[in-house]
């Protein structure tokens, strides 16, 4: 019995995806429940899964073909069992000019290129494609666990380029990267924003997560870091400033009785804004551990379009890089965005005596339009004293 493996049910907020990986092959023995394809859409790699167990029949779209919900992407021949590997090999395999060789392993071409570009040594990969033949994904498997091998080393089909030669390379941007560069024009482009800028003496945060890392991880099972610290100064501050948390949908301003705070999680996709919700509710051991799972999932490219819908307010920290300063681009609708960067010790005046302390410097970018700059400083003032007595998060005054 054919059975149709159609596209997942897009969110409104999503128009369409991109085929990136087929996992299966027509031919290919397929488990109920096992991941067949992959689409990559301007949020989250989605995976499909078979609804049955059988033969993957058809392909209907390729890598790289867009689809929007609900497409038909593959049919699979339920109850069916895979040809025999000799059977195969001598019926089934790709067309001589479709394999290449590489010693006594068979190799897609798609396959090679991939290998070339990441410095796979394809002598090191185990091919999982018919008759043993090493596919794409098997190359991009290696590719994750094994070290880049030496230039030196490199695969026999790789281009050699004489020296000093000027070589560029052309690849087409992910749907995320396009989705991030169209935002961010867009923010920059129909928002008035502004930046203000303060900065914070991170000794008290410090102090008091020195003296109860320990046991806060040993009570909870969570990292104590600054980011907890950072969200719940944001969340009293949002409270107190609601045109802060609050954002413009043509020409109406919706207000927000709830504080549902992004926070950038860097993977290698790109950046993406997975939200904490009601982080009133939340207390430090919460948000760390919320925290950690987006970091995890998102390194595993699992994170949901669910997890990243919606939010009403920004964080992102560039200090985890180095960053000393700069200016962070507004995620719309939202209306405003915290920065915060490296802490570095500078010589402060303190009760007119110089110290050395550990300071951030904190940046505000909002829209203009929304929030005056009155709100925006004392906004950001407000974080600052909270963080400089953290005491008063805890004790909510």
């Amino acid at each position: 019995m054919a059975i149709e493996i159609k596209a997942p049910t897009f969110p409104e907020s999503v128009a369409e995806g991109t085929v990136a990986v087929w996992h299966k092959q027509p031919g290919d023995a397929v488990e109920r429940d096992e991941i067949v394809v992959e689409i990559e859409t301007d949020k989250v790699v989605l995976e499909v899964p078979s609804t049955v167990a059988g033969v993957l029949k058809d392909v209907k779209v390729q890598e790289g073909d867009t689809v929007e919900s609900e497409q038909l992407l593959a049919v699979i021949e339920e109850g069916a069992v895979a040809a025999a590997p000799a059977q195969e090999v001598t019926a089934a395999a790709p067309a001589a000019e479709e394999v290449e060789m590489v010693g006594d392993k068979k190799v897609a071409p798609a396959a090679r290129k991939l290998a070339a570009e990441k410095g796979v040594d394809l002598n090191q990969v185990q091919g999982t494609g018919k008759g043993g033949l090493i596919t794409k994904e098997d190359v991009m498997k290696a590719g994750t666990t094994a070290p880049k091998a030496a230039p030196k080393a490199a695969p026999v089909a790789q281009v050699e380029v004489a020296a000093g030669e000027r070589v560029e390379k052309r690849v087409p941007m992910s749907r995320l990267r396009q989705t991030i560069a169209k935002r961010l024009v867009q923010a920059q482009q129909t928002a008035a924003m502004l930046t203000t800028y303060n900065e914070v003496d991170m000794k008290p945060v410090m102090e008091l997560r020195k003296q109860y890392k320990d046991v806060f991880e040993k009570r909870h099972g969570a990292r104590l870091g600054f980011m907890s610290f950072f969200v719940k100064a944001a969340t009293e501050a949002l409270k107190r400033f609601p045109d802060v948390n609050a954002s413009i949908d043509g020409t109406d301003i919706v207000y927000h009785g709830y504080q549902d705070i992004g926070v950038a999680v860097s993977t290698e996709r790109g950046l993406v804004v997975p939200v904490l919700r009601d982080t009133d509710s939340m207390n430090l051991a919460q948000i760390e551990s919320t925290i950690a799972d987006f970091g995890k999932r998102g390194r595993e490219g699992k994170l949901g379009i669910e997890d990243m819908q919606g939010g009403t307010f920004t964080i992102t920290n560039g200090g985890v890089f180095g960053s000393l300063m700069s200016t962070p681009i507004l995620n719309p609708p939202q209306t405003a965005i915290l920065g915060m960067h490296k802490i570095q010790e500078r010589p402060m005046a303190i009760n007119g005596q110089v110290e050395i302390r550990p300071m951030m410097y904190l940046a505000l970018s909002y829209d203009h339009r929304m929030i005056d700059g009155k709100d925006a400083v004392q906004f950001l003032v407000t974080i600052k004293e909270l963080l400089e007595d953290p005491a008063r998060i805890v004790l909510d005054v």
